[in-house]
């Protein structure tokens, strides 16, 4: 009885290993390459991570990088490989994620050496997400947002003039919204929406590419309104700032063929707002 004992219970051991055996071999959740990452050290984990990127193999180096992210945070190769991991996210596509990790980073080392790049690579993300004028511009006023704290938290950063670059790029998308807003109304004869529309565009948006034409307009649908004293206005702080532009001669031609010229009244809102344009 004993013998038999003792084999039923080697027969089961047996038995039970091999169920064990069969069920991680089945198991789709576990990945046996991905086991390396969780017992690698951070050191080697990062090495493995600049290979890959210098391979060209950017998910794999994201994918080391933030293993040493969630196994070793708040370390030195932990906070190293956030930077890396902002970085290959970026480079991959991956905007909102990089975004995401950046953040994260900017919160936990604001101090750091890394943080105009990290902040930097911030910006650049929502830059990459700037649509055509005719869609959403919140990536734009996002952008705008970060690259003014590389600028301002970081004036003697390398990122410092592509930053600016950027924020003036941000800032014509934001006005060519407004601007295509604004003819819309304007064809539909809805002149004050229009009007509003464009007065955005000078007032705020005054070093934009758009200004010329938001002027040009203002002087449109004034002129449409009857109201000659500020399309004259609009036309006079035009041709100050941008003599030679083709939107000048137009207004000039239309007001001219009511009997008008450009003539500036100094306490129109035109007047106030032309005062602080480029061409002045």
């Amino acid at each position: 009885m004993r013998n038999t004992a003792r084999v039923a219970l080697v027969s089961l051991v047996m038995i039970g290993a091999g169920v064990l055996v069969t069920g991680c071999q089945s198991d789709p959740d576990i990945d046996i390459t991905k086991l390396g990452l969780a017992t690698d050290p951070p050191e080697q984990l990062y090495k493995q991570g600049l290979a890959n990127m210098k391979a060209g193999n950017l998910a794999e180096a994201s994918r080391k990088f933030d293993s040493i992210d969630r196994q070793n945070p708040f370390s030195e190769w932990g906070r190293k490989a956030l930077v890396m991991s902002t970085f290959t996210k970026y480079r991959l596509g991956q905007y909102d994620e990089a975004v995401t990790t950046g953040n994260r980073y900017m919160k936990q080392y604001p101090r750091s050496d890394d943080s105009a790049y990290v902040q930097y690579l911030i910006g650049l993300s929502y830059s990459k997400q700037i649509a055509d004028v005719t869609q959403d511009q919140r990536a734009a006023s996002r952008t705008i947002d970060a690259m003014s704290v590389v600028v301002k938290d970081y004036p003697k950063s390398e990122y410092v003039e592509d930053a600016q670059a950027k924020i003036r790029f941000a800032r014509d998308q934001l006005a060519g919204k407004e601007m295509q807003i604004g003819r819309y109304y304007l064809e539909r004869k809805e002149y004050l929406a229009a009007i509003s529309r464009f007065r955005v565009v000078v007032e705020r948006y005054g070093n934009t590419n758009q200004v010329e034409e938001a002027l040009a307009r203002l002087v449109e649908a004034y002129y449409a309104m009857g109201v000659t004293e500020e399309a004259q206005t609009a036309a006079a702080v035009l041709g100050h700032n941008y003599p030679d532009s083709q939107w000048y001669a137009d207004s000039f031609k239309l007001l001219k063929g009511g009997g008008l010229e450009p003539r500036e009244n100094s306490g129109s809102w035109i007047s106030r707002a032309g005062a602080k344009l480029l061409g002045t």
